[in-house]
């Protein structure tokens, strides 16, 4: 059944755990995500399921990984200085492939930075921030819709390839408030899971098991030895790579210059391709879902057509380093960043007409 709520982004975290069959929430105050942390603290007990605020964010990556080795569908929430604090656990999430999702609301940095919104975890988030070289799928939602719909995509793609999903917002899209169709979303079967930890007793085979992040010190079966182990995870991040990539192509088709933006920043990008292409300007704009994986390939024949690119990132320049990959000095990758904000000041944004400004200059 479907309803329609008009809801926060940060309360369409919440909305979407839900209806995605979430188990438990732990997880830590702090700005700007509160909000969820809030939500799930009112909403989750009185629904029978698992709400536990700890002592700071190590405390709630070491929870969701007991959750999910147990075989719970478990989250987190966390901003900026928390993401930090959570890295090291987040690769063992991986190692022991652990599915769990994470949703991240950036703020500014580094070190605590602003409490205000901004996107500044693009590396950390997209490169995984922890000891290891892994990789997690990440999901940029654009609106509260598509952070309900996202957090569900992830819980299935998490238990899907037996790895953490992380879901990154920003502070703008976690406190606008706007109608949200609340639902399940049904993604397909998934195996059971069979490998979580529950007990001899709980097994059909009666056999008990052992969840374990160090394979290199402490070789599993069906690995004999760390290599064989790391074909493995190699051979799953590539399938990752190729089955789940996601991004929107808007107004690119004929665009003698592309936009590439994420999170909020796309909406503005959207609306500032709107206003141009109404006085005749082609512009058009690429907005990856996932981060990672993430778009080269369409933003490199894009390149090869001829197309100037214009990013639009709250940031210093963080995701401009993929689009540069992508067009392999084909063309001048451009930004618009955190310093162009029309208010100079950590409650300031990035604006349309800034935009327009830029592309008006490169065209």
């Amino acid at each position: 059944m479907t309803k329609r709520m008009f809801i926060q982004g940060n309360e369409a975290v919440g909305w979407g755990a839900l209806y995605g069959g979430c188990d438990a929430f732990f997880g830590y105050p702090i700005t700007p995500q509160n909000e969820v942390t809030q939500w799930f603290a009112r909403e989750f007990p009185k629904r029978g399921k698992v709400f536990l605020q700890s002592q700071s964010e190590v405390g709630s990556i070491n929870m969701l990984f007991g959750g999910a080795a147990a075989g719970f569908r478990v989250m987190t929430s966390t901003s900026s200085p928390g993401w930090g604090l959570m890295q090291e656990t987040i690769s063992h999430c991986v190692a022991a492939e652990v599915p769990c999702v994470i949703v991240l609301v950036q703020r500014g940095g580094p070190g605590s930075g602003s409490i205000r919104h901004a996107q500044m975890d693009y590396i950390t988030a997209t490169r995984g921030g922890g000891p290891g070289g892994y990789k997690n799928i990440v999901l940029a939602p654009a609106s509260a819709q598509e952070i309900h719909n996202l957090i569900q995509l992830g819980f299935h793609l998490a238990d899907k390839y037996r790895n953490p999903t992380v879901i990154l917002t920003d502070g703008i899209l976690g406190q606008v408030s706007e109608s949200v169709d609340v639902q399940t979303i049904d993604f397909g079967p998934l195996k059971q899971k069979d490998w979580a930890l529950r007990g001899r007793e709980n097994q059909k085979d009666g056999k008990s098991r052992i969840i374990n992040s160090a394979v290199g010190i402490l070789p599993l079966p069906p690995y004999p030895d760390y290599i064989s182990w790391l074909r493995h995870i190699e051979e799953k991040f590539q399938e990752m790579e190729n089955a789940e990539l996601r991004y929107e192509m808007y107004e690119a088709e004929d665009a003698e210059l592309i936009l590439v933006a994420y999170g909020y920043t796309a909406r503005v990008s959207k609306e500032a391709v709107n206003m141009c292409r109404a006085e005749g300007l082609k512009v058009g704009l690429i907005r990856p879902i996932t981060l990672w994986p993430f778009p080269y390939d369409i933003i490199k024949e894009k390149a090869c057509q001829g197309c100037k690119f214009l990013v639009i990132e709250d940031s210093l320049g963080l995701m401009i380093q993929d689009v540069r990959i992508s067009v392999e000095g084909r063309t001048d990758v451009h930004l618009i960043g955190i310093l162009d904000r029309h208010i100079p000041t950590d409650g300031g944004m990035i604006m349309p007409v800034r935009v327009i400004e830029e592309i008006k200059r490169l065209l």
